[in-house]
């Protein structure tokens, strides 16, 4: 067997993984597939391949929820986000990998276990809020293709509800996929080789995604908020692992 066939069988086996926990939780598939991915492929396949695979899954769990989606509550935060997107690819390109994933992991680590023992930040004004919010994800977009962090933690500070929260989430990164996209294909980022291991891995991703929608609907409102905070310190932790190797 060899080695790139144990790459992508690999790869099989993240991606599933990765996919169930997007369907339930409505995140955690770049938080949990880059620094695994990262341990044996380069980033620079990896973030438009996952970019790719965003739009595809979001467009299943989307439709999923779609009565839940409040559009108005994500439109400063994807315009914010936009225009930051363009800047972290610029990152990816002239950045060094490791440092960018310890960055991302030693923030997100922190802020986790902070809300996780309950520590909250009042924000008065939540419109206003979403500018910067919007701004670092879109920054970690364009990087490393992890832009739910800056969001899903402000969105469990504020103590949305599950529904919504999923849908909020999802409508935003449905939307954030499709101008990475577009930007992607501009800057010739969406490689040959992208597209083969993006076509390899696709029918796990489907499989996945569609098995933790279901799973998702089940799960309770406080279990939902425990899970969260726990796999957002749990996948902060492997990108400083990832990184440091």
């Amino acid at each position: 067997m060899t080695s790139e066939i144990i790459t992508i069988l690999i790869s099989f086996v993240i991606i599933f993984l990765a996919g169930f926990i997007q369907g339930t939780t409505s995140f955690g598939f770049s938080l949990l597939s880059v620094p695994l991915l990262g341990l044996f492929l380069p980033l620079k396949i990896i973030v438009p391949m996952l970019i790719v695979f965003g739009l595809l899954m979001n467009s299943i769990i989307l439709y999923q929820i779609r009565e839940h989606v409040q559009l108005k509550r994500i439109a400063v935060l994807v315009i914010s986000a936009v225009v930051a997107t363009p800047i972290g690819a610029n990152l990816l390109i002239n950045l060094n990998e490791g440092v960018l994933k310890v960055i991302v992991g030693v923030i997100v680590t922190i802020a986790a276990v902070s809300f996780h023992f309950g520590y909250k930040v009042k924000i008065n004004n939540e419109k206003l809020a979403y500018v910067p919010v919007g701004f670092i994800s879109g920054l970690l977009n364009g990087s490393v293709s992890i832009s739910g962090p800056p969001v899903i933690l402000f969105l469990t500070n504020q103590d949305v509800s599950k529904q919504v929260f999923r849908a909020t989430l999802t409508a935003y990164f449905w939307i954030l996929n499709n101008m990475t996209i577009a930007i992607f294909i501009y800057k010739k980022m969406i490689t040959a080789e992208v597209l083969k291991y993006t076509g390899y891995l696709l029918p796990a991703l489907i499989i996945g995604v569609l098995i933790g929608v279901k799973v998702g609907n089940k799960v309770k409102e406080e279990s939902f908020k425990k899970l969260t905070t726990v796999l957002i310190a749990l996948m902060g932790i492997l990108s400083i692992v990832s990184g440091i190797k």
